[in-house]
């Protein structure tokens, strides 16, 4: 059976653990590697079972531990050959991937990564690169879209063949705009390499979603431009609007930003 964890989504740290029985896929690891394993000892996991892990981009906040536990674990790392680059570049990792742990992916190109095949695509952020994934698992297609600027015809695509969905509903347009963030900011957060706002969230889900759909998830959420129940409520309004009922339809959730969730079991 196909579980997962979010251990953190946001700008303090992001790091989600997707794993089966035998084997386990650490997707960015955004937050402090003692955190983490105090986590895995908390649930009763054992990091052995980490098998991997697949960094999405080269941001502080989903890279800042990789170098770590790469080291610590020995944990082969996956992410295109820029975020590679980037995170060699970034201050804020303190220890870098050895040379023999780096592995390149390029998007499009499916590949089969232990128990998961794993599908990168393209996503528009300002960071030397980024990626989202599709992975699937035992027959479970399982999607995340963080740090995304705007909606692809790609991205389109792979959120249409999800089973279950991660996707960025990082602010609310009104509270960025009314808030203290300076105009450069703003303009960067709602620029189409920016950030995805709750409305347009919604709307791609529920245009690109299919019947299969079970359970979306919003994450990266702003601390000062959202709050989870209006991210909420938002998607959920948006979803109605298409005649989409959550709790009938699909199950509809916000991650947490600094506190890990329960274990999913994705069925």
């Amino acid at each position: 059976m196909l579980k997962f964890i979010s251990f953190g989504s946001g700008s303090s740290g992001n790091c989600y653990y997707l794993y089966t029985d035998s084997d386990g896929l650490l997707i960015d690891m955004g937050v402090g590697i003692r955190m983490l394993k105090k986590y895995f000892r908390d649930y009763g996991i054992n990091m052995a079972q980490i098998h991997q892990v697949l960094i999405t981009h080269d941001h502080a906040d989903h890279i800042k531990s990789v170098g770590s536990i790469s080291h610590d674990l020995h944990l082969p790392v996956y992410a295109s050959r820029e975020v590679h680059c980037g995170i060699d570049r970034n201050y804020c990792v303190a220890r870098k991937v050895e040379a023999a742990d780096r592995h390149y992916l390029e998007p499009d190109c499916t590949v089969q990564i232990g128990e998961f095949k794993v599908t990168p695509f393209t996503v528009p952020h300002d960071s030397s690169d980024n990626m989202g994934y599709e992975i699937e698992a035992g027959g479970t297609v399982f999607c995340l879209v963080t740090d995304v600027g705007h909606i692809t015809e790609d991205i389109a695509s792979h959120i249409s063949r999800a089973h279950y969905l991660v996707i960025e509903a990082n602010h609310d347009v009104e509270m960025l705009m009314q808030g203290p963030y300076p105009p450069h900011l703003k303009e960067r957060i709602t620029s189409g390499t920016g950030h995805l706002n709750n409305v347009a969230c919604g709307e791609a889900i529920a245009q690109n979603m299919s019947e299969h759909l079970r359970q979306v998830w919003l994450c990266h959420l702003s601390e000062e431009n959202n709050h989870p129940e209006l991210a909420r409520k938002t998607v959920e309004t948006v979803l109605r609007s298409y005649g989409i009922i959550v709790g009938k339809d699909l199950q509809l959730e916000v991650l947490k930003r600094t506190k890990p969730t329960g274990i999913f079991e994705l069925i």
